[in-house]
């Protein structure tokens, strides 16, 4: 009836396991088969964000299991449960994908709803897709109980016709199709071997992105993050986070101990530093927030700006994550980068050791060509910059991995949503040498802020990827290459300057100096706003309503909620 332990009388779980006035309680785990004994154990959460959606969350139940045996090992009891998750790859290109980004704080919300609900001790978060990840994150920030974040792990590459080919390929096949350089049968053929197995999109989009954060940042053990999903020994980082996670009860460890400013700095330098997805401009802003940590995505341009390039990924490199895990993983990265004085070696991690503690004993591998010395990078700057002028006065964010040319100058061609972009591209009646803008699909005009991969992607596929520009107040996709702009803010459905474009408008972008600027004045820019009037949607009930009602700018990373700053009492402390 009673706590064995003096850990025990200090848990969540003391709520609904511990007294005479428990016993209904009781009566449901003895229901499930549990003894006395595990009743009166921490409970931990294995919360994952399995479905059959795509290939990105199949494997996770599997991993799952392993995760649970390490809890018990540990002497915790495991309690597994799902939450959602939205595919971004199917949810691209159609109105699908304004689920996107409302999914991240569903899954957190959702999240911390089971944890507090059933007042579990400890969480073990494992995601496989894009705004999974950091929703997990976002969750464990939020409850600050003993947390680590397990990845679900990257796809392996496919093979057409001799060569390593990735979604990536796909979708720019799409472009090639449009303008006839690819036929039915070799789209019909590429697309049925382009993604042979379980994982996630397999280069340096946002999911290996923010799998390669979650390392940087402290929550996941070493070299967890870079393991392909099929292969088996996945497992065994999975039951050592089910046995860690104990030790971090134990110990009380806590998130909000480990991502501090100096760790979202880390997480900013490896995304900047591997050319990662401009949609860790969006997360990490969102992560701080749930720690109480104003870190926008100024902030990370910051980082950006001062950040070497040196990890040769696609889609602006030539390897995969699959490549990556197998020079060295994540920790060769952040090593050379430690170095070289561009990571903060002082932070905590979930091993209850600091970074620079970690990588001790990890040795530099002179034998592989993916991952560059930080002191010899590919550029010196990162393959991610931030943006602002009077076109973005709340920033902007762009990829430049890969690219040769970072300023561009050209007129404006203006399109209410994606769509009407689509159809110009497909059909090729845009000109080379104009700045295409999308707008309204921003958090709040979206709603939901929407990915442009299926138009990013044609471009490039029509050999058009550096012949005209893209801007918008959506965003981008991991797997977006080529000169495209996204989180432009303020966006266009509360009045940013974006929204009062005409076309023809000359609109300058300077990657170099970080700048982005219409040439007009800003009179005629004031002039323009008296006259602008909100664009009706056609989104006036369900969860993306509700979400539009509620969401801030993307600068501040698109969130819900006050966040930690304004929290009068933690979950963990109830």
């Amino acid at each position: 009836m009673d706590a064995k332990t003096d850990l025990k009388n200090r848990l969540p779980s003391r709520h609904v396991t511990e007294g005479p006035a428990r016993a209904p309680h009781r009566s449901y785990y003895y229901a499930m088969g549990l003894t006395s004994a595990q009743i009166h154990q921490p409970f931990v959460g294995v919360a994952t964000c399995w479905n059959e959606a795509a290939p990105c969350n199949i494997s996770l139940m599997r991993q799952a299991q392993a995760v649970k045996k390490g809890v018990a090992a540990a002497g915790g009891t495991p309690r597994e449960f799902c939450t959602i998750t939205v595919t971004d790859g199917i949810a691209m290109g159609h109105a699908g994908m304004r689920a996107s980004l409302p999914s991240r704080e569903c899954i957190a919300d959702s999240v911390e709803l089971t944890m507090r609900g059933h007042a579990y001790d400890a969480l073990v978060g494992m995601a496989g897709c894009d705004k999974s990840l950091p929703g997990m994150m976002m969750a464990m920030c939020r409850l600050n109980i003993p947390s680590i974040f397990i990845y679900g792990g990257s796809i392996l590459p496919g093979t057409f016709r001799g060569q390593q080919v990735t979604v990536q390929d796909v979708f720019e096949a799409v472009g090639k199709h449009s303008v006839g350089d690819m036929s039915d049968a070799d789209l019909d053929e590429l697309e049925q071997v382009a993604c042979p197995s379980a994982g996630a999109c397999g280069a340096q989009f946002t999911a290996n992105t923010m799998a390669t954060v979650s390392e940087a940042i402290g929550l996941a053990l070493p070299y967890s993050a870079g393991a392909p999903a099929p292969y088996e020994f996945r497992d065994r980082f999975c039951a050592t986070a089910g046995e860690m996670v104990v030790e971090l009860i134990k110990s009380n460890i806590r998130p909000r101990d480990i991502v501090t400013r100096k760790a979202l700095e880390n997480a900013a330098t490896v995304v900047a530093a591997s050319g990662g997805s401009t949609n860790a401009g969006l997360h990490l802003p969102a992560i701080a927030h749930e720690c109480g940590i104003e870190f926008t995505l100024f902030d990370v341009a910051e980082v950006f700006k001062r950040t070497p390039y040196v990890a040769d990924l696609k889609p602006g490199g030539r390897y995969v994550a699959k490549d990556l895990f197998e020079a060295g993983g994540v920790p060769l990265l952040m090593k050379t980068l430690l170095d070289h004085g561009y990571l903060h070696g002082d932070c905590m991690t979930v091993t209850g050791r600091t970074i620079a503690q970690n990588l001790e004993s990890v040795k530099w591998n002179a034998q592989q060509d993916v991952v560059r010395s930080a002191d010899k990078p590919i550029t010196p700057t990162g393959g991610v910059v931030g943006l602002k002028g009077n076109l973005a006065p709340e920033g902007a964010i762009v990829k430049v991995a890969g690219m040769s040319n970072l300023k561009f100058t050209g007129p404006a061609r203006c399109f209410d949503g994606e769509e009407a972009c689509f159809e110009a591209v497909t059909k090729k009646t845009y000109r080379e040498g104009e700045v295409l803008v999308i707008r309204y699909e921003g958090p709040k005009g979206g709603p939901g802020m929407r990915e442009m991969l299926s138009t990013t992607a044609a471009l490039t596929g029509q050999g058009m990827g550096g012949k005209v520009a893209l801007i918008t107040d959506g965003r981008f996709s991991g797997a977006t290459r080529g000169f495209c702009i996204g989180h432009v803010g303020p966006e266009a459905a509360v009045g940013g300057p974006i929204g009062l474009l005409r076309d023809g408008d000359m609109i300058t972008i300077d990657a170099d100096n970080g700048t982005i600027d219409v040439a007009l004045s800003d009179a005629e820019l004031e002039e323009r706003r008296k006259a602008w009037k909100p664009r009706a949607n056609d989104t006036t009930s369900g969860y993306i309503w509700k979400y539009a009602q509620q969401v801030g700018p993307a600068v501040y990373g698109a969130v819900t909620h006050p966040g930690g700053a304004a929290e009068k009492q933690c979950y963990a402390d109830i």
